[in-house]
């Protein structure tokens, strides 16, 4: 599927400004944004639910925009489910088909091949308000899949499940995918949902594609501020370039000092070449930053040590999550793992004096800042 140059606008409201996407046959692709971005909006133009203003959507390179949304090779799972309550979870799923004619044995056949797919056989003659949430949302997908679709868009599908039920149904929808092999589009406001199960993301903000990457491209070397800080946390900070040098090493890299007013002289690794001056955002994710009570030892001229005090410790048992006070204008989040059984607890306290540091490796200069 081929998304060139869409727009739509509301009244005064441009909702999308001229959208280009390229999405894979077999791709999980996610549209993630906060609420009115326009990922929504995108979705209904591909399923054909609105029109853009100008703009084609292509799919195997037919413009499918002139096509009414029953004859697109396109089907839609909502965020709702949008069952029948009167028709039994067989006749839910199999609703499209007999309105297409189909013969009753076949009908059976296929009904019971996709009930199968999406593990509800023993739930077949059940009405909907019979069913869990995760079961109503499975037999959606079902019902969108019977049809034979090449693209199915999947509207925040999870998204009225609780925290548990959403994670289980996520890995069931990507072991689906796997199964079955048609392109999935997936709209989520949901930052680890989309790098979840993503082969590639496309994050948007006030109707703009900010970047389109892999989940790892997205995390680890963001677009912008706005990407650097809706993916996960981070530490993020402006920036200007005080000196670059050319590292000497068989990929080309440079090693690059940055002037940060909250905290002064940092160094990064980069592989883009930055000029003296020039004003940049810096990103280090609190995942990446050691902390401890004793000073590193490492005489490492590529490492960004700094002392602190810890203003807020908090356990969350897998890890703990620091918040250290560098001084009067930076504080930073670091979070420590717990790996081991021997890290149970934290062994750093609130008012703690500690010790935090990074390679020079871990952090990522987002980008130039305009002027």
């Amino acid at each position: 599927m081929v998304i060139e140059g869409v727009s739509k606008t509301f009244g005064d409201f441009k909702v999308l400004k001229d959208i280009y996407l390229g999405i894979k046959g077999g791709e999980f692709f996610s549209l993630l944004g906060p609420s009115g971005c326009g990922k929504t909006t995108l979705l209904r133009i591909l399923a054909g639910f609105e029109s853009p203003d100008e703009g084609a959507v292509t799919i195997d390179g037919t413009d499918v925009l002139p096509q009414p949304p029953n004859r697109r090779q396109v089907n839609t799972v909502f965020q709702n489910y949008a069952l029948f309550p009167h028709l039994t979870v067989f006749e839910n799923v199999a609703f499209s088909i007999r309105i297409k004619k189909e013969p009753k044995g076949g009908i059976t056949k296929k009904v019971t091949e996709y009930l199968k797919l999406v593990e509800l056989e023993e739930h077949a003659h059940k009405k909907p308000n019979q069913l869990s949430g995760g079961q109503k949302q499975r037999v959606a997908i079902a019902r969108a899949l019977i049809n034979e679709p090449r693209v199915l868009l999947l509207d925040e599908p999870l998204s009225a499940l609780d925290a548990k039920l959403r994670q289980h149904m996520l890995i069931e929808l990507d072991q689906i995918h796997d199964k079955i092999g048609i392109t999935f589009i997936y709209v989520t406001h949901d930052q680890q949902e989309a790098l979840s199960v993503s082969d590639r993301i496309a994050v948007m903000n006030k109707g703009n594609v900010l970047q389109v990457g892999t989940p790892h491209d997205i995390y680890e070397s963001p677009a912008d501020d706005f990407v650097a800080r809706f993916i996960g946390e981070t530490n993020l900070y402006n920036a200007e370039i005080s000196s670059v040098s050319k590292l000497d090493r068989p990929v080309t890299e440079y090693m690059t000092e940055l002037e940060v007013p909250e905290l002064g002289k940092i160094m990064c690794t980069t592989v883009d070449e930055f000029k003296a001056g020039q004003k940049v955002s810096f990103t280090i994710r609190p995942e990446k930053i050691l902390i401890s009570k004793e000073k590193p030892s490492t005489k490492r001229e590529d490492i960004n040590l700094f002392r602190g005090l810890v203003e807020e410790p908090i356990y969350s048992g897998f890890q703990t999550k620091f918040y250290v006070k560098v001084n009067e204008k930076a504080t930073l989040r670091i979070i420590k793992q717990h790996a081991k059984y021997s890290d149970e607890g934290p062994d750093i306290v609130w008012k703690d004096e500690v010790y935090i540091s990074w390679s020079a490796i871990d952090g990522y200069i987002v980008g130039v800042r305009e002027p």
